[in-house]
């Protein structure tokens, strides 16, 4: 039989099947299985060599085309230039390594989870061996706080709960029961099996090995692990097609100036070294490396609004998110459940303040109820805080619970009436107890008051009502009647169709006589209901209405039932079309059909790590760029198939955290808009460093190509030219990098990740910008030649004229829209920074006699600066001008819209 169907057989019939017995394996018996089915841990993929990893990275189109210049430029002679554009390509060739190589390490962090041992019955005797020793048909024994070790049947269950979160999503631990289950269910379902990866939180068992290693349900998500394809970012795609086509565009024209030189009487040889410096002036080597830097730059910024990028190229993706995918509990919610409603003698009451911290108030009918005026109400927080095994903590300025997240919201609801726990039980120590379990239902506790014994129940509503024969109203006790019976269900089913988890409380005072404590759940007083979820967090909703405004959908994938999902959903805003479809659901459609309805879902629930990988996979396939969160190892082959993985610092995995592509260090759903923002400022700054050093490279590339057209000498030798180049390239491109997010950054949909990096305005200004600081040098350098006739001094003057026009056009790349005077001159400091040493390195060029020797230039008077400065300004004065037209005319079309 499959095993996915363990769980519709009884636990003899299941040890049946595998041949075992319920004293164990022998060890010989153990030994033959272990060599049929394989150590019981995750398989290995296959590791690629580091070495070969490194050199992947410099399979670029554009690093290749480099490094043949630095062979080149090494033959010539210059060294100097060779180092720095080899230095160039290998710092980005190591930083991407890095980048990738820890991303491997995702699968060791999974194995890392298995538990390294287990108690197992061998020959009959309770056994402590190593885990990956177990095999099917091993009998294990189960303790609070055991790591499972492998997916087994339950053949033994007291009082056993799961912790299941990592694998399912599900927030609440599981009671495990050994009763075979009809029909088939999902794995959050199959409350007799236990699965590898998961813990037990309470209670003990007994089970019988069903799967080990790959086998597991926890292998199987190693599997998909393996298998996902990690999709290419749209900068990564954007940046080989950029480096592609201008790579072929410096080569060709590289070839064809170099022979029209020839042609025209130059030296071959000086030609063939013109043409290089030519392709190398044209080609922006520091594109990697600015691109690395800028994100890095970008992840700094980025973790003080706490979130941390693992891969550097994720900053960018995040701005052309279009969906994002989020898990529920702990990432839209606190992961804490909270006491919301009580229902107590015939009123509703209304608890204020999520979370564990202690503070909050009551309202009725939307006034203030003090607890201690109401006898109901206090006597129903007083059960609700004494039958409990869980305590309330604080340290480190954070509250915190020890025990069950159910128990706790009692303590803590109580707490915040002034009813501490601590307190309660030294005035009314417990001397009893009958403990919960999957068959009762409910727990009991008796304690000794200064009223005298006193025993409280809470547990499913129908099952402490069959249990009283009185009902607490009115300040008294009351006969329990039928109508009560049903009032009370009424407003039970109505708090679970809020997706409140509902329990019934009682009291029942004891008599003196110690034999009566042996009916002690009989005859008892119904006080009330209490119902409890676990909250949204408050600031996910102002997120959620952050990414409806950026144009991003925000959808919810969880493990939870269906009815708590679209609660939550609804609080959150996230369910506006009212779609939620179940697992269930999800496996009863075709791919053609979930294909045509995913772009409308907005609510999953009861989903399995498969599921989740179709979600992001449906997506994908429509066109969309996804981001998903999670913190389970559930989620891991989601995030890694996600266009950007987002994990969860604190409730996350160490699987889902090497998986991703960015951490919330804050598990805040919230900073995620943050991180959108930046990544939509980044790939803006991409493409207005790009702008900036392409217009300048042209202005010079056209110059030097119109004076070789019309007669006129050289203007700059390779030399200059790759000074020019490397001195652009640097410092200015990189504090373009770190300009400000301009104003409605997040009104503007989603960039299109197949639209170029270039957009209108940047096709349009890069001529338009690089032809008028070409033109305008030129002339400088044409009217110095005929007035001096001066090689060196006229070469000296279009030299600096064309590092001045460039370094003044760094100012109106800042933006594409705005006039510099709305963002201010001084509001990117690193922009002025980086203008003011490039400007100094060009100073120390000109003046310092060894460089002016080196470079073959001559040192300007101050007469030569008074040209050249006004000149420089002319750009700033033609583009501001561009800008007003604009800006005038986008005003003008919006009016007639709007008439």
């Amino acid at each position: 039989m499959p095993k996915e169907n363990w769980y519709n057989l009884k636990s003899d019939e299941v040890i049946s099947s595998l041949n075992a017995s319920s004293d164990g394996l022998s060890q010989k018996e153990a030994q033959k299985r272990l060599s049929q089915f394989g150590p019981n841990e995750l398989a290995k993929k296959k590791k690629i060599s580091p070495w070969l990893l490194l050199l992947e990275q410099f399979k670029n189109y554009l690093i290749l085309i480099l490094l043949i210049a630095t062979v080149i430029s090494a033959i010539q002679g210059k060294e100097g230039e060779a180092i720095l554009i080899f230095a160039i390509v290998l710092l980005a060739g190591i930083l991407g390594f890095i980048q990738e190589y820890k991303a491997e390490r995702a699968m060791e962090a999974l194995k890392r989870m298995a538990a390294p041992t287990a108690s197992a019955l061998r020959d009959g005797k309770e056994t402590e061996i190593a885990a990956r020793e177990l095999v099917p048909g091993d009998i294990i024994l189960l303790r609070t706080g055991d790591r499972i070790p492998a997916d087994a049947r339950l053949i033994e269950s007291v009082n056993l709960r799961t912790e299941e979160a990592p694998l399912t999503g599900e927030s609440a631990p599981i009671d495990k029961i050994r009763e075979p289950i009809e029909g088939e269910v999902s794995v959050g379902d199959r409350r007799n099996m236990v699965f590898m990866g998961t813990a037990a939180v309470y209670g003990r068992g007994k089970a019988i090995i069903t799967a080990t290693g790959m086998a597991t349900e926890f292998g199987k998500i190693a599997t998909w692990l393996q298998e996902v394809k990690t999709e290419r970012t749209p900068l990564q795609v954007n940046i080989d097609r950029l480096g592609k086509v201008i790579g072929t565009i410096a080569l060709v024209l590289a070839v064809l100036i170099a022979t029209a030189g020839v042609v025209r009487g130059y030296d071959i040889f000086e030609m063939f070294v013109w043409g290089v410096a030519l392709a190398v002036a044209i080609i922006p080597e520091a594109l990697p490396a600015v691109v690395v830097v800028t994100l890095s730059l970008a992840a700094r910024r980025m973790v003080k609004r706490r979130a941390l990028i693992r891969k550097l190229p994720a900053v960018e993706t995040l701005g052309s998110t279009t969906f994002i995918c989020s898990d529920k509990t702990g990432t839209l919610t606190q992961d804490e459940m909270t006491l919301r409603r009580i229902y107590t003698a015939g009123k509703l009451i209304d608890v204020t303040g999520t979370g564990y911290e202690p503070k909050g108030e009551f309202h009725l009918d939307g006034k203030v109820v003090e607890p201690r005026q109401d006898t109901a109400l206090e006597t129903l927080l007083r059960a609700g805080s004494l039958c409990n095994d869980t305590s309330l903590t604080s340290g480190d300025g954070r509250w915190e619970i020890k025990g069950d997240p159910t128990e706790g919201a009692f303590v803590v609801a109580a707490a915040k009436a002034g009813l501490w726990q601590e307190e309660l039980s030294s005035q009314s120590p417990r001397i009893d107890e009958i403990p919960f379990s999957s068959e009762t239902k409910r727990m009991t506790t008796v304690h000794q008051t200064p009223q005298g014994k006193v025993a409280y129940s809470k547990g499913a509503p129908e099952v402490i009502l069959d249990s009283c024969r009185y009902i607490y109203a009115n300040g008294e006790e009351k006969q329990l009647t039928d109508k009560d019976k049903d009032d009370v269900l009424s407003v039970a089913q109505t708090m679970a169709g809020d997706a409140l988890r509902v329990l019934g409380l009682a009291y029942r005072r004891l008599p003196t006589n110690p034999a009566v404590t042996q009916a002690i759940e009989q005859d008892m007083v119904f006080v009330g209901l209490a119902g409890m979820i676990d909250p949204p967090r408050e600031e996910v909703k102002e997120a959620v209405k952050l990414c409806d405004q950026a144009g991003i959908k925000s959808v919810m994938i969880t493990g939870d039932h269906k009815l708590t999902a679209i609660a939550i959903a609804k609080e959150l805003g996230l369910l506006k079309e009212g779609v939620a479809v179940s697992g269930a659901e999800l496996d009863s459609l075709s791919d053609e059909e979930f294909e045509t309805l995913v772009e409308k879902i907005e609510v999953y629930a009861r989903v399995s790590p498969a599921h989740k990988l179709r979600i992001v996979e449906a997506l994908i396939k429509k066109g969309h760029i996804v981001a998903m969160t999670g913190d389970g190892v559930n989620d891991a082959p989601a995030l890694k198939k996600a266009g950007i993985g987002v994990a969860m610092g604190i409730t996350g995995t160490d699987v889902t955290k090497e998986a991703s592509d960015m951490v919330l260090t804050d598990d805040n759903f919230a900073s995620i808009v943050s991180a959108v923002e930046e990544g939509r400022t980044i790939f803006a700054n991409i493409r207005k460093y790009l702008t900036y050093l392409l217009s300048g490279n042209a202005g010079a590339v056209l110059a030097m190509i119109a004076a070789l057209l019309v007669g006129l000498p050289i203007p700059l030798t390779p030399v200059l030219i790759l000074f020019i180049n490397l001195l652009m390239d640097g410092a200015p491109a990189v504090a373009l990098g770190v300009e400000p997010p301009e104003k409605g950054v997040m009104k503007k949909p989603p960039r299109n990740p197949k639209s170029s990096i270039f957009n209108r305005h940047a096709l349009l200004f890069i001529p338009g910008v690089g032809a008028w600081i070409g033109v305008t040098a030129l002339l400088l350098y044409n009217w110095m030649l005929n007035t001096t006739g001066d090689l060196a001094y006229s070469m000296t003057m279009f030299f600096v004229a064309i590092i001045c026009l460039r370094l003044a056009n760094a100012s109106n790349c800042r933006s594409p829209d705005y006039s510099l005077f709305q963002l201010g001159p001084f509001t990117n400091k690193w922009l002025i920074y980086a203008c003011a040493s490039s400007f100094a390195m060009l100073l120390m060029v000109l003046y310092v006699p060894f460089l002016q020797v080196a470079f073959r230039i001559v040192p300007l008077s101050l007469a030569d600066w008074a040209i050249i400065i006004p000149l420089a300004f002319t750009v700033i004065i033609v583009v501001e001008i561009q800008k007003r037209i604009a800006s005038l005319l986008k005003k003008r079309q919006q009016a007639q819209v709007a008439l």
